[in-house]
Protein backbone atom coordinates (compact mmCIF):
# COMPACT_ATOMS: atom_id res chain seq x y z
CA UNK A 1 0.00 0.00 0.00
CA UNK A 2 1.42 3.35 -0.87
CA UNK A 3 1.88 6.27 1.69
CA UNK A 4 0.83 9.81 1.70
CA UNK A 5 1.77 12.72 3.83
CA UNK A 6 -0.56 15.45 3.77
CA UNK A 7 -0.11 19.58 5.50
CA UNK A 8 -3.52 22.06 5.48
CA UNK A 9 -5.27 18.32 6.56
CA UNK A 10 -8.15 20.04 8.34
CA UNK A 11 -8.97 22.40 5.46
CA UNK A 12 -12.21 21.75 3.08
CA UNK A 13 -9.21 20.99 0.33
CA UNK A 14 -7.33 18.71 2.59
CA UNK A 15 -10.27 16.81 3.71
CA UNK A 16 -11.58 16.14 0.68
CA UNK A 17 -7.99 15.17 -0.42
CA UNK A 18 -7.86 12.86 2.43
CA UNK A 19 -10.96 11.05 1.55
CA UNK A 20 -9.87 10.64 -2.24
CA UNK A 21 -6.31 9.35 -1.09
CA UNK A 22 -7.79 6.65 1.22
CA UNK A 23 -10.68 5.59 -1.20
CA UNK A 24 -7.61 5.02 -3.81
CA UNK A 25 -6.08 2.40 -1.70
CA UNK A 26 -3.22 4.85 0.17
CA UNK A 27 -2.37 4.87 3.80
CA UNK A 28 -2.56 8.78 4.79
CA UNK A 29 -0.51 10.98 7.60
CA UNK A 30 -2.27 14.59 8.43
CA UNK A 31 -0.26 16.97 9.95
CA UNK A 32 -2.97 19.00 11.89
CA UNK A 33 -1.84 21.86 13.95
CA UNK A 34 -1.46 21.25 18.02
CA UNK A 35 -4.27 24.25 18.63
CA UNK A 36 -6.64 23.24 15.54
CA UNK A 37 -10.27 22.75 16.17
CA UNK A 38 -11.15 20.98 13.69
CA UNK A 39 -8.81 17.68 14.41
CA UNK A 40 -12.01 16.19 15.75
CA UNK A 41 -14.29 16.95 12.60
CA UNK A 42 -11.44 15.73 10.09
CA UNK A 43 -11.25 12.30 12.21
CA UNK A 44 -15.01 12.21 12.39
CA UNK A 45 -15.48 12.77 8.74
CA UNK A 46 -13.01 9.61 8.13
CA UNK A 47 -14.96 7.71 10.85
CA UNK A 48 -17.82 7.67 8.50
CA UNK A 49 -15.85 6.08 5.81
CA UNK A 50 -15.66 3.02 7.46
CA UNK A 51 -13.03 0.75 7.98
CA UNK A 52 -10.72 2.83 6.00
CA UNK A 53 -10.09 4.89 8.69
CA UNK A 54 -7.42 2.17 10.05
CA UNK A 55 -5.20 3.37 7.26
CA UNK A 56 -6.00 7.15 8.59
CA UNK A 57 -3.09 8.71 11.04
CA UNK A 58 -2.92 12.51 12.57
CA UNK A 59 0.44 13.93 13.71
CA UNK A 60 0.60 17.06 15.82
CA UNK A 61 2.52 19.72 13.88
CA UNK A 62 3.24 23.10 13.53
CA UNK A 63 3.83 24.23 9.92
CA UNK A 64 6.80 25.82 11.38
CA UNK A 65 7.83 22.84 13.06
CA UNK A 66 8.66 20.69 9.23
CA UNK A 67 12.09 21.74 9.39
CA UNK A 68 12.98 20.09 12.80
CA UNK A 69 14.25 16.85 13.59
CA UNK A 70 11.61 15.91 16.08
CA UNK A 71 8.81 16.50 13.00
CA UNK A 72 11.21 13.23 11.20
CA UNK A 73 10.67 11.23 14.32
CA UNK A 74 6.94 11.62 14.98
CA UNK A 75 5.80 11.15 11.59
CA UNK A 76 7.96 7.70 11.62
CA UNK A 77 6.78 6.68 14.83
CA UNK A 78 2.98 7.11 13.65
CA UNK A 79 3.53 6.13 10.36
CA UNK A 80 6.10 3.39 9.99
CA UNK A 81 5.41 1.94 13.89
CA UNK A 82 7.69 2.53 16.33
CA UNK A 83 10.31 0.30 15.51
CA UNK A 84 10.54 2.07 12.30
CA UNK A 85 14.32 2.79 10.96
CA UNK A 86 15.77 6.05 10.29
CA UNK A 87 16.53 5.08 7.05
CA UNK A 88 13.31 3.53 5.77
CA UNK A 89 11.25 5.29 3.53
CA UNK A 90 7.66 5.83 4.78
CA UNK A 91 5.98 7.94 2.77
CA UNK A 92 5.67 7.31 -1.12
CA UNK A 93 4.09 11.60 -1.74
CA UNK A 94 3.80 14.07 0.07
CA UNK A 95 1.00 17.25 -0.42
CA UNK A 96 2.15 20.42 1.25
CA UNK A 97 -1.01 22.43 0.92
CA UNK A 98 -0.62 23.83 4.52
CA UNK A 99 -0.29 27.71 4.09
CA UNK A 100 -0.85 30.81 6.77
CA UNK A 101 -2.22 33.93 5.76
CA UNK A 102 -5.04 33.18 3.06
CA UNK A 103 -7.36 35.77 4.27
CA UNK A 104 -7.88 39.64 4.61
CA UNK A 105 -4.97 42.02 5.59
CA UNK A 106 -2.52 39.06 6.19
CA UNK A 107 -2.26 38.51 2.53
CA UNK A 108 -0.54 41.47 2.23
CA UNK A 109 1.90 40.86 5.46
CA UNK A 110 4.89 39.85 3.64
CA UNK A 111 6.74 38.70 6.80
CA UNK A 112 3.73 36.07 7.27
CA UNK A 113 3.79 35.12 3.24
CA UNK A 114 7.76 34.89 3.69
CA UNK A 115 7.48 32.32 6.63
CA UNK A 116 5.21 30.37 4.63
CA UNK A 117 7.75 30.40 1.64
CA UNK A 118 10.25 28.80 4.37
CA UNK A 119 7.64 25.99 5.60
CA UNK A 120 7.09 24.66 1.90
CA UNK A 121 11.01 24.44 1.48
CA UNK A 122 11.09 22.59 5.17
CA UNK A 123 8.24 20.08 3.49
CA UNK A 124 10.39 19.36 1.02
CA UNK A 125 13.15 18.49 2.56
CA UNK A 126 11.23 16.45 4.81
CA UNK A 127 9.38 14.94 2.35
CA UNK A 128 12.86 14.08 1.11
CA UNK A 129 14.11 12.06 4.50
CA UNK A 130 11.18 10.49 4.87
CA UNK A 131 11.31 9.08 1.07
CA UNK A 132 8.56 10.56 -0.59
CA UNK A 133 9.19 10.31 -4.73
CA UNK A 134 6.96 13.14 -4.97
CA UNK A 135 5.96 16.49 -3.98
CA UNK A 136 2.70 18.10 -4.36
CA UNK A 137 2.37 21.95 -3.81
CA UNK A 138 -0.81 24.06 -3.55
CA UNK A 139 -0.39 26.91 -5.50
CA UNK A 140 -2.93 29.68 -6.57
CA UNK A 141 -4.57 31.52 -9.30
CA UNK A 142 -3.26 34.82 -7.40
CA UNK A 143 0.17 34.37 -8.95
CA UNK A 144 -0.80 35.36 -12.22
CA UNK A 145 -2.57 38.86 -10.99
CA UNK A 146 -4.40 40.30 -13.97
CA UNK A 147 -4.97 38.75 -17.40
CA UNK A 148 -6.81 40.13 -20.25
CA UNK A 149 -10.66 38.90 -20.13
CA UNK A 150 -10.82 35.54 -22.15
CA UNK A 151 -7.32 34.15 -21.62
CA UNK A 152 -7.37 31.07 -19.72
CA UNK A 153 -5.18 30.43 -17.11
CA UNK A 154 -2.14 27.56 -18.15
CA UNK A 155 1.41 26.87 -17.17
CA UNK A 156 2.96 29.64 -19.86
CA UNK A 157 0.57 32.23 -18.80
CA UNK A 158 2.86 34.96 -17.41
CA UNK A 159 2.60 36.02 -13.62
CA UNK A 160 2.21 39.24 -12.23
CA UNK A 161 1.01 38.29 -8.79
CA UNK A 162 -0.65 41.90 -7.16
CA UNK A 163 -0.05 40.86 -3.19
CA UNK A 164 2.48 39.25 -0.94
CA UNK A 165 -0.07 36.05 -1.10
CA UNK A 166 0.75 36.14 -4.66
CA UNK A 167 4.48 36.50 -4.67
CA UNK A 168 4.74 34.32 -2.47
CA UNK A 169 2.75 31.23 -3.81
CA UNK A 170 4.53 31.94 -6.89
CA UNK A 171 8.25 32.15 -4.98
CA UNK A 172 6.79 28.84 -3.23
CA UNK A 173 6.41 27.12 -6.64
CA UNK A 174 9.81 28.22 -8.22
CA UNK A 175 11.90 27.38 -4.96
CA UNK A 176 10.28 24.16 -4.04
CA UNK A 177 10.71 22.88 -7.51
CA UNK A 178 14.30 23.91 -7.95
CA UNK A 179 15.66 21.80 -4.31
CA UNK A 180 12.88 18.97 -5.32
CA UNK A 181 14.82 18.99 -8.82
CA UNK A 182 18.18 18.81 -7.20
CA UNK A 183 17.12 16.18 -4.86
CA UNK A 184 15.23 13.89 -7.47
CA UNK A 185 12.25 14.54 -6.64
CA UNK A 186 8.92 14.79 -8.92
CA UNK A 187 7.53 18.23 -8.61
CA UNK A 188 3.38 19.23 -9.28
CA UNK A 189 2.43 22.70 -8.52
CA UNK A 190 -1.47 22.88 -8.84
CA UNK A 191 -2.42 26.74 -9.12
CA UNK A 192 -6.26 26.63 -7.39
CA UNK A 193 -8.62 28.54 -8.84
CA UNK A 194 -12.14 29.11 -7.14
CA UNK A 195 -13.02 25.45 -5.26
CA UNK A 196 -16.53 25.51 -3.24
CA UNK A 197 -17.90 22.59 -1.53
CA UNK A 198 -19.01 21.13 2.16
CA UNK A 199 -16.20 22.67 4.80
CA UNK A 200 -15.80 25.90 3.15
CA UNK A 201 -15.16 28.98 4.97
CA UNK A 202 -17.96 31.20 5.66
CA UNK A 203 -16.40 34.14 4.13
CA UNK A 204 -16.79 33.03 0.75
CA UNK A 205 -19.38 34.83 -1.90
CA UNK A 206 -20.72 31.26 -2.61
CA UNK A 207 -21.11 29.90 1.52
CA UNK A 208 -21.91 33.79 2.39
CA UNK A 209 -25.05 33.97 -0.22
CA UNK A 210 -25.91 30.23 1.23
CA UNK A 211 -25.80 30.85 4.90
CA UNK A 212 -27.74 34.52 3.89
CA UNK A 213 -30.59 32.89 2.25
CA UNK A 214 -31.15 29.92 4.66
CA UNK A 215 -31.09 31.84 7.15
CA UNK A 216 -34.03 34.56 5.53
CA UNK A 217 -31.62 37.02 4.89
CA UNK A 218 -31.07 38.91 1.85
CA UNK A 219 -27.54 38.88 0.19
CA UNK A 220 -26.12 41.80 -1.26
CA UNK A 221 -23.97 41.12 -4.39
CA UNK A 222 -22.37 42.97 -7.39
CA UNK A 223 -23.69 42.72 -10.73
CA UNK A 224 -22.32 39.46 -11.57
CA UNK A 225 -20.84 40.02 -14.72
CA UNK A 226 -17.92 37.92 -14.21
CA UNK A 227 -17.18 35.28 -16.01
CA UNK A 228 -16.06 32.63 -13.32
CA UNK A 229 -14.65 29.07 -12.95
CA UNK A 230 -15.79 27.11 -9.57
CA UNK A 231 -15.03 23.63 -9.18
CA UNK A 232 -16.28 21.13 -6.78
CA UNK A 233 -14.19 20.31 -4.45
CA UNK A 234 -14.10 16.09 -4.86
CA UNK A 235 -13.00 17.04 -8.21
CA UNK A 236 -10.49 18.84 -7.22
CA UNK A 237 -8.86 16.22 -4.58
CA UNK A 238 -9.65 13.67 -7.36
CA UNK A 239 -7.30 16.17 -9.76
CA UNK A 240 -4.31 16.27 -7.10
CA UNK A 241 -4.74 12.66 -6.84
CA UNK A 242 -4.15 11.66 -10.54
CA UNK A 243 -1.32 14.26 -10.81
CA UNK A 244 0.18 13.09 -7.75
CA UNK A 245 0.48 8.91 -9.77
CA UNK A 246 1.06 10.67 -13.36
CA UNK A 247 1.58 14.36 -13.50
CA UNK A 248 4.80 15.69 -15.36
CA UNK A 249 7.71 16.47 -13.29
CA UNK A 250 8.22 20.21 -13.03
CA UNK A 251 4.56 20.23 -14.05
CA UNK A 252 2.20 23.47 -13.34
CA UNK A 253 -1.42 22.59 -13.17
CA UNK A 254 -3.95 25.19 -12.94
CA UNK A 255 -7.01 23.36 -11.19
CA UNK A 256 -10.41 24.42 -12.35
CA UNK A 257 -13.42 23.10 -14.47
CA UNK A 258 -12.30 24.98 -17.51
CA UNK A 259 -15.60 26.29 -18.01
CA UNK A 260 -16.58 29.59 -17.31
CA UNK A 261 -20.64 30.74 -16.12
CA UNK A 262 -21.61 34.31 -15.09
CA UNK A 263 -21.38 34.75 -11.38
CA UNK A 264 -24.82 36.01 -11.40
CA UNK A 265 -26.01 32.88 -13.06
CA UNK A 266 -24.20 30.90 -10.06
CA UNK A 267 -25.98 32.98 -7.53
CA UNK A 268 -29.58 32.10 -8.89
CA UNK A 269 -28.71 28.63 -8.98
CA UNK A 270 -28.20 28.79 -5.58
CA UNK A 271 -31.08 31.04 -4.94
CA UNK A 272 -33.38 28.27 -6.45
CA UNK A 273 -31.60 25.75 -4.65
CA UNK A 274 -32.99 26.82 -1.26
CA UNK A 275 -35.96 29.48 -1.88
CA UNK A 276 -37.30 30.37 -5.46
CA UNK A 277 -39.07 33.60 -4.22
CA UNK A 278 -36.05 34.63 -1.99
CA UNK A 279 -34.65 38.25 -3.31
CA UNK A 280 -30.76 38.21 -4.38
CA UNK A 281 -29.28 42.16 -4.15
CA UNK A 282 -27.35 41.95 -7.37
CA UNK A 283 -26.02 44.86 -8.10
CA UNK A 284 -26.33 46.36 -4.43
CA UNK A 285 -22.19 45.94 -4.30
CA UNK A 286 -19.80 48.04 -6.06
CA UNK A 287 -16.79 46.49 -8.14
CA UNK A 288 -14.06 46.26 -6.38
CA UNK A 289 -10.77 48.72 -8.16
CA UNK A 290 -9.17 46.15 -10.59
CA UNK A 291 -11.54 43.86 -10.57
CA UNK A 292 -10.99 40.29 -12.46
CA UNK A 293 -13.70 39.90 -14.73
CA UNK A 294 -13.14 36.76 -16.15
CA UNK A 295 -11.36 33.50 -14.55
CA UNK A 296 -11.13 30.14 -16.48
CA UNK A 297 -8.29 27.32 -15.94
CA UNK A 298 -6.94 25.80 -19.00
CA UNK A 299 -6.92 22.18 -18.35
CA UNK A 300 -5.63 20.69 -21.04
CA UNK A 301 -2.67 19.36 -19.95
CA UNK A 302 -4.14 18.19 -16.79
CA UNK A 303 -6.38 16.23 -19.05
CA UNK A 304 -3.41 14.61 -21.25
CA UNK A 305 -1.28 14.02 -18.77
CA UNK A 306 -3.88 12.50 -16.00
CA UNK A 307 -7.13 11.71 -18.29
CA UNK A 308 -8.80 14.27 -15.51
CA UNK A 309 -12.32 15.67 -16.12
CA UNK A 310 -14.33 17.09 -13.72
CA UNK A 311 -17.48 15.07 -13.06
CA UNK A 312 -19.81 17.10 -10.71
CA UNK A 313 -21.91 20.01 -12.15
CA UNK A 314 -22.52 23.14 -10.32
CA UNK A 315 -25.98 22.32 -9.51
CA UNK A 316 -25.27 18.93 -8.07
CA UNK A 317 -22.38 19.83 -6.08
CA UNK A 318 -24.16 23.10 -4.64
CA UNK A 319 -26.98 20.62 -3.54
CA UNK A 320 -24.64 19.15 -1.53
CA UNK A 321 -23.06 22.21 0.00
CA UNK A 322 -26.02 23.66 0.90
CA UNK A 323 -26.89 20.39 2.66
CA UNK A 324 -23.73 20.57 4.45
CA UNK A 325 -24.36 24.64 5.37
CA UNK A 326 -27.89 23.91 6.47
CA UNK A 327 -26.39 20.89 8.90
CA UNK A 328 -24.20 23.30 10.81
CA UNK A 329 -26.72 25.93 10.87
CA UNK A 330 -28.73 22.97 12.83
CA UNK A 331 -26.19 22.50 14.73
CA UNK A 332 -26.05 26.16 15.94
CA UNK A 333 -29.08 25.81 16.86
Amino acid sequence: MKRAIVTGATGMIGTALIKELLRSDIEVTAIVRPDSDRADHLAGEVAKMGGLQENFHIVLLNLSDLGEDEAEIALRRVTGGKECADSEDICDMFFHLGWEGTFGLSRNDKELQDKNVKNTLDAVWLAYRLGASVFVGAGSQAEYGRVQDGIKLGAATPTHPENEYGRGKLKAGVDSRAVCKALGIRHIWCRILSVYGPGDGSKTMIMSGIYSLLRGERPKFTKGEQLWDYMYVEDTAKAMTLLAESGSDGGIYPLGSGRVRPLREYMEIIRDSIDENAELGIGEIEYAPGQVMYLCADISDLRKDTGFEPTTSFEEGIQKTIDWARGQINEEN
